[in-house]
């Protein structure tokens, strides 16, 4: 009984003792590997790793940084272009105006003159005829008028100032007027009143023969647009 024991005994002293020389004979070797072991080896590997590190990030960041670049290029190209399109769109709607006004397609208001002509009773003076009209308007043409109307008949470049003689009717733009007719004209109120009643105007001409007019500056004159259709004959 006491020789197994002690047999167990000793096997477990040798177990223990190969234990602490295996574990020492690890740790010796450990120590020469880390004696060894280049300090400044690991430190120039990390610092290597670092700067490659350094580098990756910086031509990420160059890359990024051109790509912001060109997309800031791209919105400033964008803006110059819709700013210039608005500017383009802006300048053709002011010509588009522009022509609608000397064509007489829109309503317009401002200072200016107004004439009223009224037929009379006596039988000794001359009717108004439509040469009395047309040499009112074009009186105030010349005086400078920008827009004119005649019992709100818009005055443009192709209307007509006709008289009917089988009718007996005058017809503005094709459509008939009768007196009392008011002749209404946009414009610098001095030039025009001047122009019809001046020496030799028409008004002045028209008063000294009889006949009933009168002219009277207005402040804020409304023309209606141009009703009618603007129709050629000859142009393609």
């Amino acid at each position: 009984m006491k020789t197994k024991f002690k047999k167990g005994k000793i096997t477990m002293i040798i177990t223990i003792a190969i234990a602490c020389f295996a574990l020492a004979l690890i740790m010796t070797m450990q120590f020469k590997i880390v004696n060894e072991t280049d300090i400044t080896a690991i430190e120039n590997m990390r610092e290597t790793e670092l700067r490659t590190e350094l580098a990756n990030w910086q031509e990420k960041y160059n890359e990024v940084n051109s790509q912001y670049e060109e997309t800031v290029s791209r919105i400033d190209e964008y803006k110059k272009t819709s700013q210039s399109n608005e500017e383009t769109e802006k300048l053709v709607n002011q010509e588009l105006d522009n022509i609608n006004l000397l064509l007489g397609n829109t309503d317009v208001q401002g200072q200016g003159i107004e004439i009223t002509i009224n037929e009379t009773n006596n039988e000794e003076i001359e009717k108004i005829s439509a040469d009395d009209l047309l040499l009112i308007i074009n009186s105030l043409k010349q005086a400078g008028a920008e827009a004119i109307s005649i019992n709100d008949e818009r005055i443009v470049n192709m209307t007509d100032i006709v008289y009917i003689e089988a009718a007996g009717i005058i017809r503005v733009n094709g459509q008939r007027v009768l007196d009392p007719y008011t002749i209404k004209a946009i414009g610098n109120q001095t030039y025009l009143e001047s122009a019809m009643l001046g020496n030799g105007g028409q008004i002045d001409s028209m008063k000294k023969v009889g006949q009933d007019v009168k002219i009277e500056k207005k402040d804020n004159i409304k023309i209606t647009k141009y009703s009618g259709e603007f129709k050629t004959r000859y142009m393609e």
